[in-house]
């Protein structure tokens, strides 16, 4: 997606900047798929 963006931020702090932000989104998106999950089980019931 950001390859552009890649290349010139790794040099820096912003390297480390956008891996936080990669675990955070990725934290997020696990957290709503367990969350859809524990709702679709709590309607089955």
């Amino acid at each position: 997606m950001m390859g552009t963006d890649y290349g010139t931020m790794m040099g820096s702090n912003g390297g480390v900047m956008m891996l936080f932000g990669w675990l955070a989104y990725l934290l997020f998106v696990v957290l709503i798929v367990l969350g859809i999950a524990a709702i679709l089980k709590y309607l089955k019931k």
